[in-house]
């Protein structure tokens, strides 16, 4: 690659990230000033747009201000015959024109492939490397493999509803959920978030193509090109398929049924390559017994909502479901989520510290139709499991009751998000 035209891409880059707003602060930015004064390689990966180079660019507006880094963003399309072996050549060209650096900010390296090598070698050299990807096999086979022990990850999500209410201006205090008129702001932006998400450009703009281009990119960048796809459209088919009925039982042999694929195995091939993205996540049923676990249906939830209404092929999504997808991306960053089910069944069992700690079930609304179901699934796997806690999370109704000698919570999810995100409360 011609030297010059490779410096001409370095400065245009690095006066985009300098000149670039910054926005709000992330709830995971401490965790990653924390650690940059480790010689690790710090990973920061996560959804495609879910803000990452956002997050990156604070930390180089706020630590890096006087200029010493190099920044190369591997997205920008005058990239596209970029190789391993151009690496030389590009630190030679940053060398020239900002001086011995020894903090490299790489966005969205997993591009190139053979990265590893390079970023390996210069760390044993002593310098730091902090990169960004938008895929789990990125951090699980091309890193691992090169950089064994000598990385750090941070998973940037998209917005919470605390950092999303961040974004509003709105500041909630531990009172907020007891005065009238913060309680009913705190309701209203929490419907909004529910069915809009937290894709933080899309909290921004509020412009649906941002959202579906997101998607596109998704499907074909990074899984149809990466993985050598052909069949672009059964592909779609099946990821709307799934998204349409999240937080729904599947097993692959009944998306092979559903489906124009002939092999479950296909199909599990093709779930993973969207669980590698972080666009969906899957549970598997609890049971002491692995293989069973892995054997089980599972559950699939999309990691933000505000994809929901742009693709499933329902006219409006099930208010029940988006409020249980919400309630796993909660529980998802704390411990690890299972489902239960024998002859009655719960939403969701939750183990932290490997302690199956409390069981909830979420529906829109409890009322005496769907009580028996609701109560009775909860209370059975409390009692198989020996949980102590129980919740039902609704869509605004709040009360305590005794059910079959236990005591169970009932709250609404917005109460219960506010409480877990500001307060510290216990689940």
């Amino acid at each position: 690659m011609n030297k010059e035209f490779i410096k001409q891409i370095l400065i245009d880059q690095r006066n985009s990230i300098l000149s670039k707003r910054t926005f709000i602060e992330r709830d995971c930015y401490n965790e990653v000033i924390d650690k940059l004064h480790l010689p690790h390689v710090q990973v920061l990966t996560g959804l495609r747009r879910s803000g990452k180079s956002s997050l990156m660019r604070q930390i180089i507006h706020n630590h890096f201000s006087e200029g010493n880094f190099y920044y190369i963003n591997f997205e920008d399309e005058r990239l596209i015959d970029f190789s391993a072996s151009n690496f030389y050549i590009f630190h030679e060209a940053l060398i020239e024109l900002f001086g011995n650096q020894t903090t490299f900010f790489l966005d969205e390296v997993q591009n190139i492939k053979g990265f590893e090598s390079f970023v390996r070698r210069l760390t044993e050299e002593g310098n730091k490397f902090v990169i960004t990807g938008s895929n789990a096999n990125f951090l699980s086979s091309e890193i691992a493999t090169k950089l064994t022990g000598r990385h750090i990850d941070t998973f940037v999500p998209p917005f919470t509803f605390k950092e999303f209410l961040r974004f509003k201006n709105v500041e909630v205090e531990p009172t907020s959920i007891y005065d009238t008129q913060q309680r009913i702001q705190l309701k209203v932006y929490f419907d909004e978030y529910t069915k809009q998400g937290g894709m933080p450009e899309y909290t921004i703009y509020r412009e649906p193509e941002i959202l579906s281009r997101t998607y596109e990119d998704i499907v074909l960048k990074d899984i149809a090109v990466r993985y050598k796809v052909e069949n672009t459209l059964h592909l779609r088919e099946l990821y709307r398929f799934i998204i349409t009925n999240h937080c729904q039982l599947f097993s692959y042999n009944s998306l092979t049924k559903s489906s124009k694929y002939a092999s479950p195995v296909s199909i599990q091939n093709y779930v993973n390559y969207l669980e590698n993205t972080y666009f969906i996540y899957t549970i598997q049923r609890f049971d002491y017994s692995l293989k069973k676990q892995q054997v089980s249906e599972k559950k699939a939830y999309v990691l933000d909502t505000g994809f929901i209404q742009y693709i499933t092929t329902k006219h409006s999504s099930n208010s029940g479901w988006l409020l249980e997808n919400i309630v796993a991306n909660v529980l998802r960053t704390q411990g690890k989520i299972y489902y239960y089910k024998n002859k009655k069944e719960c939403d969701f069992i939750f183990e932290k510290n490997n302690q199956l700690d409390l069981a909830i079930q979420v529906c829109f609304e409890l009322n005496e139709s769907n009580k028996p179901r609701e109560f009775d699934g909860l209370i059975a796997a409390m009692n198989e499991f020996s949980i102590p806690n129980g919740t039902i999370l609704t869509h605004d109704q709040e009360e305590n009751i005794e059910y079959q000698g236990k005591s169970i919570k009932v709250l609404p999810v917005w109460k219960w998000v506010v409480n877990h995100n500001f307060m510290n409360s216990s689940f």
